[in-house]
């Protein structure tokens, strides 16, 4: 329990406080930043509105920020309602509402954009009198695009600034409450798993609704069990699409079991579309229900007509809807306030509306643990699913929340309950410099602050965590090292190096030598061996050492029989100076030196009996044969010259070595492998040197590689913004150095207000599917402006390229006759008509569109035409539906 005093809530809130949210509470009065990670639906915004009305209280200000324009128009509206419309504000870019409001909502981004021009850690113009800043689902820290976002607004926010930062759970809240105490000031994590509505796990296959796990809430329900001889593999259950059970039969089993109302994920826009269309028939709403569901549609569809759903209105009226990004704002509004009302049953929802929309429901069904990508298929993270799961469950409506599983031809039971039972993803830092962060950051900071502040980033953080083991490594290579050099610090290196030079170089004349010893013997035997063939009993030959003993010196012998061989050469019958019988081939005579006469021995002088002739073991002579080997001079065979040379070339290195001071030291031997050993550590040391400061130093390799191609394209003078940086410094985009360029380059400039317009479209649009389409033809004009930009992009993304840089260099011609088609004023339903994309899509592109245009009214360095014909193309554009959440401030 708490035992800091805590403030009198009573009346504050209409409901019992949860112990985390008082433990946050009383950090927040500690003067404390906050990290809050809990599940979704555990009550975490209860902490963001205490903060505000902390802050109002002491007569200061709060900035809420949200990572979605939705949820920020959401929070928007909710706060107005609660803290009354002249307190709140919103800021998302294009929209902005009383933004000297005491409590201004805003998207994460824009945070981060009014942070740029202010010296980190200090306070500027935007931030005077602002208590504290909300940072709303920070778990978007690991969204792919967005993630950077957090990391920046954390690292630039001044420490005097308290921050509340609210998210789902993760798996390292310590690591990032950590880091923000580090590069922000005192941070506390508050960390619960309780949730105010618990939830119950279901699996739903065509036999019905069951428990999905046991009795423990650990293990799979043994009902869900494969039984007997069912098979298990995928192809088998591919095979089996009768499996999957139908939404009306799931629907039934939900209205059965009193589980409605429902959010229902698809992860398809048009797979909600055809849920819709397929269950719009089914009544779900009791009398008192329809009617007054019935009121609101009608009210909002006399002011609205134009933004019914086509082919939806009367499934709306038996309170079924769909949910996704292809609708238009407005409709997506009046489903969120009808669900929040009890009178929408079912919506079929993406997964965007799991990221913090207030849309609890008593159920949540998850209709596929698996979903496609940008990378390929895969199973739902825990996270993904558990954010889902989450927004089960209504507070002070229900005693438990539900959340159904659904049994696919291609994931069972056994992957729900994996999802079910683990626990949740941890943060992991998407921080990635971008040209705007350089040139805002180069505009008042050094480079070594900027590398500073780069490596003040959560990810930077997250490395040196990780490549702790490797940091290790390094140590322990430099310890070794160091004592490996201080055994060798006596030894004079210089005179090792020579004698293992000497060393060498003796092995490889003694290689030599043998390699012409060899080809002397072989050139000698096959002389030899004709002329020994005519040699006479008496000849006094050299035998290789063969006759001996493999290896060992050369014989002196006397030729005593020649007899008939296996081949064209006689076998040579000889008795050697060491009174030994031998028979050898000619090949194994290396010269011939006089003879011995016959006389000399009895005429009938014969090896022993038992010797076999031919080439092969020797055998021992008599006493006889013992006084005629006694007569057998010694071996007198001259080397070959070049053999001899070799043999005086090999002797000369060999006395140099055995003179060298190194020979007497006696352990050279191992002070060589110690030297050997040194090297060794050296090369591992800077090879594992050079791999860490690659990782270690990514970001910051990164940046230097965005300042090359800021300077090579005339961004950067040195490390001073130009005119063209300080206009690209002052775009928010995902490349503002390709939009200031483009801005800069006067192409555009001579364009009428529609016309600009659709070339400002061009520039942020990107087409995600290739067979979008739209019938209106893009005019020649602005045509003709985008296509002098070509040459000016293929320079920037080869320059990327050449870097390593990935970042979207867009040039869109195909669908922006649209935008230009509603500059000139054409009917919604018009313009709808005429491409195959969705509304939410068109909505989508034209606020893209809009919120350039309406940064360059306030880019410096820009044509004054440029800037007034934006403004006008803003008022072109930004009319019904494209300005209905201002219309409805």
């Amino acid at each position: 329990m708490i035992s800091t005093p805590l403030p009198d809530f009573d009346g504050l809130f209409p409901f019992q406080l949860d112990d985390f949210q008082r433990q946050a509470i009383a950090a927040l009065e500690a003067e404390r930043s906050i990290v809050v990670s809990a599940p979704t639906g555990s009550g975490k915004t209860v902490i963001g509105e205490y903060a505000i009305y902390r802050a109002l209280a002491q007569g200061k200000r709060v900035f809420y920020t949200t990572p979605l324009k939705a949820l920020s128009n959401q929070k928007f509206r909710d706060f107005r309602t609660q803290f009354g419309p002249q307190k709140v504000g919103l800021l998302t870019g294009d929209i902005s509402i009383e933004r000297q409001a005491p409590v201004l909502v805003m998207t994460t981004e824009i945070f981060r954009n009014m942070l740029y021009g202010t010296p980190i850690g200090q306070v500027g113009t935007s931030l005077q009198g602002v208590a504290v800043v909300v940072l709303d689902e920070c778990h978007y820290m690991n969204d792919r695009q967005r993630g950077t976002v957090w990391e920046e607004s954390v690292i630039y926010c001044p420490p005097d600034v308290q921050l509340v930062a609210l998210s789902a759970t993760v798996a390292n809240g310590e690591q990032l409450t950590d880091w923000i105490n580090q590069v922000h000031g005192a941070t506390e994590l508050i960390y619960s798993q309780q949730r105010p509505v618990p939830l119950q796990f279901h699996f739903c296959n065509p036999k019905g609704l069951f428990p999905l796990l046991d009795r423990t809430q650990t293990k799979l329900n043994p009902r869900l069990r494969p039984q007997g001889r069912q098979s298990r593999s995928r192809g088998d259950r591919h095979r089996n699409h009768s499996e999957t059970p139908s939404l009306g039969f799931i629907l039934r089993r939900l209205q059965q079991q009193e589980m409605l109302p429902a959010i229902y994920f698809i992860f398809s826009r048009k797979g909600c579309d055809q849920a819709v269309a397929t269950l719009g028939a089914m009544e779900l709403l009791n009398p008192q229900e329809a009617i007054a569901l019935k009121q609101q549609v009608d009210q909002f569809l006399a002011r609205s007509p134009e933004a019914g759903r086509a082919g939806q209105v009367e499934a709306l009226y038996q309170g079924i809807a769909a949910h996704h990004a292809g609708m238009l704002p407005a409709w997506k509004g009046l489903v969120e306030e009808l669900f929040q009302q009890g009178l929408i049953k079912v919506v079929f929802a993406t997964e965007t509306l799991a990221a913090g929309i207030n849309m609890p429901a008593r159920t949540t069904v998850i209709s596929s643990l698996s979903k496609r990508t940008d990378r390929g298929h895969r199973l739902l993270t825990p996270s993904e699913f558990l954010q889902m799961a989450g927004r089960a469950g209504r507070r002070g409506m229900d005693k438990i929340g539900h959340v159904v599983t659904v049994q696919t031809p291609f994931e069972g039971a056994t992957e729900a309950v994996y999802l079910a039972t683990a626990g949740p993803d941890p943060l992991i830092s998407q921080f990635t410099p971008s040209y705007g962060m350089v040139l805002n950051l180069l505009q008042i900071h050094t480079l070594e602050e900027s590398k500073d502040l780069i490596e003040r980033s959560f990810g930077q953080y997250l490395a040196t965590r990780y490549l702790a083991p490797q940091l290790q490594a390094v140590a322990d290579l430099r310890q070794d090292l160091a004592q490996t050099q201080a055994k060798l610090e006596a030894v004079d290196l210089n005179a090792l190096n020579s004698y293992q030079k000497l060393r060498e170089r003796l092995k490889e004349e003694q290689r030599l030598l043998k390699i012409l010893q060899r080809q002397a013997e072989e050139s000698q035997a096959s002389e030899m061996a004709m002329v020994i063939a005519y040699a006479e009993p008496g000849t006094l030959v050299g035998l290789k050492g063969k006759p001996a003993r493999k290896g060992s010196a050369p014989l002196s012998a006397v030729l005593v029989h020649q007899i008939p061989g296996s081949g064209q050469f006689p076998y040579l019958v000889c008795l050697g100076n060491n009174n030994r019988w031998y028979v050898v081939t000619p090949t194994d005579v290396l010269g011939l030196q006089g003879t011995l006469s016959t006389q000399q021995w009895p005429p009938d002088l014969d090896p022993p009996a038992e010797m076999i002739l031919k080439p092969g073991p020797s055998r021992a002579g008599n006493e006889s044969t013992a006084a005629i080997a006694s007569q057998i001079p010694p071996l007198d065979l001259q080397p070959a010259p070049e053999v001899f040379a070799q043999q005086q070339r090999t002797a000369a290195v060999s006395a140099q070595l055995e003179a060298h001071p190194a020979h007497q030291w006696g352990n050279h031997q191992s002070l060589l492998r110690l030297q050997r050993r040194e090297l060794k550590l050296q090369t591992d040391l800077s090879d594992r040197q050079s791999k860490l400061e690659q990782q270690s130093q990514h970001h910051w390799q990164a940046f230097l590689a965005l300042i090359d191609i800021l300077q090579s394209l005339g961004g950067l003078q040195g490390l001073t913004p130009t005119p063209l940086g300080q206009a690209a410094a002052a775009i928010r985009g995902e490349n503002e150095l390709w939009l200031g360029l483009a801005l800069k380059s006067g192409a555009l400039d001579d364009l009428d207000p529609h016309q600009l317009a659709a070339a400002c479209a061009g520039l942020v649009t990107e087409v995600s599917r290739p067979d979008s389409w739209t019938h209106y033809q893009l005019s020649e004009t602005v045509e003709t402006a985008l296509a002098n930009l070509r040459s000016l992009r293929r320079q920037l993304f080869q320059l990327q390229r050449r870097h390593g840089v990935v970042l979207p260099v867009w040039l869109e011609f195909e669908l922006i006759g649209l935008v230009e088609q509603w500059a000139l004023g054409t009917e919604w339903p018009e313009l709808f008509a005429n491409t195959s994309l969705d509304e939410g899509d068109i909505v989508r592109i034209l606020r893209r569109t809009l919120d350039l245009l309406s940064q360059i009214p306030h880019v410096p360095h820009l044509s004054p035409e440029l800037q007034k014909n934006a403004t006008r193309a803003i008022q072109l554009l930004n009319r019904f539906p494209i300005n209905e959440v201002q219309e409805a401030g």
